[in-house]
C-alpha cells in the first residue's frame, strides 16, 4: 500500500470519526494528539494537515475516495469507517447517513458489504449483552466506601485482581494484533468487562453507561482509542494482509503495536484504586493516575510482547465472540 493510499483511508477514518458531530472538545484533543504521534512515528508530516481538513470540513467523501483504486483498499476503507462509527455503540442516524454516502462513493454493494456489516453487528450485540446496559438500583456511595473498607468480595485476593487484569491486558494486545478489520472493536467491550468485574468485585454494581463515563473520565477516549489502533495498523503495514484473513507473520509490524496491552492494563489498576477508594476520585485525579501509570505500562507491553503474540495466533472470530459474552 503506498503513503497517499494510507492517507486516503486514514482521511476516510477520521471523517467517519466525526460524521455525528457529537465528539466533545476532550475526544478531539485527543484525536489530534494521535494525529500528531502517528505523524511522527511514521514520518507522514502532513497527517495533522489532514486532521484540520476533516475538522474543518475542508475535504471530503468524494475527494478522499479517489485515491482508492485498489478494490482491496476501498472495502479495507469501507470496513474502517464502520468500526469507527460502531466503536462507541449503536450508529446514529448521521453515522448511517454518512456510511451510505461512503458506499456509494466507494462503488461497493451489497454483495461486498452485507458479510462485514453482519459481523459487525453481532459483535455490537454480544457487548450490549455482555454488561448491564442499566443496574436497576444504583448503589451510593456512601455504601460502596462501606463495602471498599471491608476488603474485597468474593474471597479474590489483591494478587488474583492484579492477575485479571494483566490477562484483559494480554488478550487486548492481541486483539490489536490481528488485521481482522473488527478484531479491535472487541477491544473496548473487553474494557468494559473488566471495569465491571473490578467494581463488583469491590461490590459495586454498574451498567454500561457507568463504565463508559468512568473509562472517558480516566482520559481514554473510544474513538480515539480505535483510530490509535487502526492507524498504527495501517501505517505498520498489518493490514496488508487483512485479505488473506489469517495474522500469518506477526514479527516485524507487530513490535511497534500492542499499545491496547498498556491502555488496559493502566486503566484496570486506575478502576481497581478508584472502586477500592469508594469512587471519590475526582476526574483531573483519575486522569492524572492514569497517565501516571501508563509510562510503566508502555514498558510492560515490551516485556510481554512474546506472550502477546502467542495470544494472537490462537485467536478467532469464535473464540473472540466467546469472549466478550463472558462464555
Amino acid at each position: 500500500m503506498t503513503l497517499d493510499q494510507q492517507k486516503s483511508i486514514l482521511t476516510i477514518a477520521l471523517l467517519a470519526a466525526f460524521a455525528d458531530g457529537n465528539k466533545d472538545d476532550a475526544e478531539r484533543e485527543e484525536i489530534r494528539r494521535i494525529a500528531q504521534s502517528l505523524a511522527g512515528d511514521a514520518g507522514m508530516a502532513d497527517l495533522p494537515r489532514i486532521y484540520q481538513d476533516v475538522l474543518l470540513k475542508r475535504t471530503s467523501v468524494s475527494a478522499a475516495v479517489q485515491g482508492l483504486s485498489d478494490p482491496m483498499h476501498r472495502q479495507l476503507a469501507y470496513e474502517m469507517a464502520v468500526c469507527v462509527c460502531d466503536v462507541d455503540g449503536r450508529q446514529t442516524a448521521a453515522e448511517r447517513d454518512f456510511l451510505t454516502t461512503l458506499k456509494t462513493a466507494l462503488q461497493l454493494g451489497a454483495s461486498q458489504t452485507n458479510a462485514f456489516d453482519r459481523e459487525a453487528d453481532a459483535l455490537l450485540d454480544v457487548a450490549e449483552k455482555a454488561v448491564p446496559m442499566a443496574v436497576p438500583v444504583a448503589i451510593p456511595v456512601a455504601a460502596a466506601a462501606a463495602t471498599a473498607t471491608a476488603g474485597l468480595t468474593a474471597n479474590v485476593s489483591e494478587a488474583e485482581l492484579d492477575k485479571s487484569i494483566l490477562n484483559y491486558a494480554l488478550l487486548n494486545g492481541a486483539l490489536e494484533l490481528l488485521p481482522q478489520s473488527w478484531a479491535s472493536m472487541a477491544i473496548i467491550p473487553m474494557q468494559v468487562k473488566m471495569v465491571y468485574a473490578i467494581g463488583k468485585t469491590h461490590g459495586v454494581e454498574l451498567d454500561q453507561g457507568h463504565i463508559k463515563e468512568f473509562i472517558a473520565a480516566a482520559g481514554v477516549g473510544m474513538t480515539s482509542q480505535y483510530l490509535e489502533q487502526f492507524g498504527r495498523k495501517l501505517l505498520g503495514g498489518l493490514l496488508d494482509k487483512v485479505a488473506g484473513r489469517t495474522i500469518g507473520g506477526l514479527g516485524g509490524a507487530a513490535t511497534g503495536m500492542a499499545f491496547s496491552f498498556a491502555t488496559t492494563y493502566a486503566l484496570g489498576q486506575v478502576a481497581k484504586r478508584y472502586y477500592a477508594g469508594g469512587r471519590v476520585m475526582s476526574t483531573a485525579m483519575l486522569r492524572d493516575t492514569f497517565q501516571n501509570l501508563l509510562g510503566p505500562a508502555k514498558q510492560m507491553q515490551s516485556q510481554y510482547l512474546p506472550q502477546i503474540q502467542q495470544k494472537a495466533a490462537t485467536l478467532d472470530a469464535a473464540k473472540i465472540m466467546a469472549m466478550v459474552r463472558g462464555a
